[in-house]
């Protein structure tokens, strides 16, 4: 591609202030586009776009059995994002949710596992707890590698996701293999005083729902009132001006990290110790990913995070409706999903900045 070629073209400039309409427009015109776009796919691959449509946007929220399985995903889709929006905004990159959430998992599972016989209200909280922490740890990792090695915790906290997932491997077809599961690579089923309660009765829809409600009420005021979040915020936006202050970088990356790690975890042991019942190998389901598209899509703020935890979660529970009655492929329905973060944040940058051509003396040829 020639040079004058390259420089007839505009270029984006950064808006002096960004429009609060645009910004607040950016999510649902992001869906509208991804909608329309996706259409044409289904269309080409001879589905029934109504059908599609109906059975991915429309019945989630029109079916109480259906709608009761978003509120389930919803708990920790919301208790991961709101973790991860707090470093994003810090500017720390907490890819590796995906691996905090199975180690919260099986950090929980531990409890029962190794007590099968224990009793008492105690436990699922001390599992909760426990979930926490695994997370935190697995966090920790990607935080010391960022710190000491200046490694990038985009790639650390990527790679350990996958080891992870191999731990949860090795567990399920060696020690923690249910003897009585006729083979499958499995737990034993978790004890009743191991399992969250139920929070809405006749559905699935238990406590880790209201966890996620107060968390996302805790970050807004760790975010919007404490000075803590001051802190992180002015890091992530000013770097230069944050260390002036005598704010250490360090210190907001195991903090963020941490944080987002923890929430990670205790989303992980929700789900062994609500849904599942048990440890397994499909506990690593894709939440750790599809929540940085919450937190994006909710535009790293607490309150709209909580709008697009819904909005992911009715596309989950939609997917998996599609799948049944249009006959889609799953792949299609993460093609909605990715091009939903993608348009959002073509959206947004047209929010923040403006297209403009070149000056006369840039644009002539040398």
């Amino acid at each position: 591609m020639s040079r004058p070629f390259l420089a007839a073209l505009p270029i984006l400039v950064r808006r002096e202030r960004a429009s609060l309409a645009a910004t607040l427009l950016a999510p649902p015109m992001a869906l509208i586009v991804t909608v329309i776009l996706n259409l044409g796919l289904y269309v080409v691959m001879g589905r029934d776009p109504a059908a599609v449509v109906h059975a991915m946007l429309i019945e989630p929220f029109f079916s109480w059995a259906s709608f009761s399985e978003v509120l389930l995903k919803t708990g920790p889709l919301l208790l991961i994002a709101q973790g991860l929006a707090i470093g994003f905004r810090a500017k720390v990159f907490n890819i590796g949710a995906e691996g905090q959430f199975v180690l919260g998992a099986i950090f929980a599972s531990a409890i029962p596992i190794w007590w099968p016989d224990a009793t008492g209200q105690w436990i699922w909280p001390a599992m909760l707890l426990f979930g926490a922490m695994g997370g935190a740890f697995w966090a920790s990792l990607t935080a010391f590698w960022r710190v000491r090695l200046n490694a990038n915790e985009i790639l650390v906290s990527l790679m350990l996701s996958f080891v992870a997932v191999q731990l949860l491997n090795y567990l399920l077809l060696g020690p923690w293999k249910d003897p009585n599961g006729f083979n499958f690579p499995q737990s034993v089923m978790f004890q009743y005083d191991a399992m969250v309660p139920i929070l809405i009765e006749g559905t699935r829809v238990n406590v880790a729902l209201i966890l996620a409600v107060l968390l996302s009420i805790a970050a807004w005021v760790f975010m919007q009132k404490s000075f803590i979040g001051y802190k992180l915020q002015v890091g992530g936006l000013a770097p230069r001006a944050a260390s002036y202050a005598g704010f250490r970088e360090s210190w907001a990356i195991w903090l963020s990290l941490l944080i987002g790690g923890a929430a990670a975890g205790l989303a992980g042991a929700a789900e062994v110790a609500g849904p599942l019942g048990q440890l397994q190998r499909s506990i690593s389901t894709g939440y750790g990913y599809a929540a940085i598209i919450v937190a994006y899509l909710g535009g790293l703020h607490p309150i709209g995070i909580v709008i697009s935890a819904i909005v992911m979660s009715a596309l989950y529970i939609g997917g998996d409706n599609a799948m049944v009655s249009a006959n889609l492929p799953v792949a299609a329905v993460r093609v909605f999903q990715g091009s939903l973060l993608l348009a959002y944040l073509v959206a947004i940058a047209f929010a923040r900045y403006r297209l403009a051509w070149r000056p006369a003396a840039m644009r002539s040829p040398t």
